[in-house]
């Protein structure tokens, strides 16, 4: 008995939703900062990667880049990637990208913001034994409405929230957060 394995099928239908929001992202948003990472991931987690990307065409959800008005940003201690990140996470099937993102902003961070738009659009590639797909990172910019920090995440994977004038060394997409930070403030 031949066994198929339909991951060239999930890894189309992932790529075709990419391609609708970051459409419709492109669409509705201008001077965003772009860049595009590629990830080599095993078999299981392709299948994981692809799975979440047909669902809504992101991999890892919608972030936040959140300032204050001193042009400090905030960041998040991650501690499954040991680093810092902005705030974010997976978007419900009930909730907007941008919802999504503010969900997570207040469980991460424990602060409202204001949404200005979208301020860095990325390309996630995957590959994995022959296979290729791709999904949408959005990061959404806003401007803190509250700045008094308080981490109430559900998930136990965020570890401290703190604000940044300089970012630290550790922190995950550093020279594009600082790219942005450049152009937008």
């Amino acid at each position: 008995m031949t066994v198929v394995d339909n991951l060239w099928y999930l890894a189309d239908e992932a790529d075709q939703r990419a391609e609708q929001t970051y459409h419709r992202l492109a669409s509705d948003h201008e001077n965003y900062v772009e860049y595009e990472r590629t990830r080599s991931v095993s078999r299981s987690r392709f299948r994981t990667v692809a799975d979440r990307i047909r669902e809504n065409g992101l991999p890892y959800g919608a972030h936040t880049l959140v300032y204050r008005d001193s042009g400090d940003l905030l960041l998040v201690r991650h501690e499954g990637v040991d680093m810092w990140v902005v705030p974010g996470g997976e978007v419900q099937a009930d909730e907007s990208l941008r919802e999504g993102a503010r969900r997570e902003l207040r469980e991460e961070a424990g602060i409202d913001a204001a949404y200005d738009g979208v301020g860095i659009l990325a390309r996630v590639n995957f590959r994995s034994d022959g296979h290729r797909a791709w999904g949408v990172l959005p990061v959404f910019a806003a401007r803190a409405e509250s700045t008094d920090l308080e981490v109430r995440d559900p998930d136990g994977e965020i570890s401290d929230a703190r604000w940044f004038g300089d970012l630290p060394e550790d922190t995950r997409d550093r020279a594009e957060l600082l790219r942005w930070r450049e152009q937008a403030l």
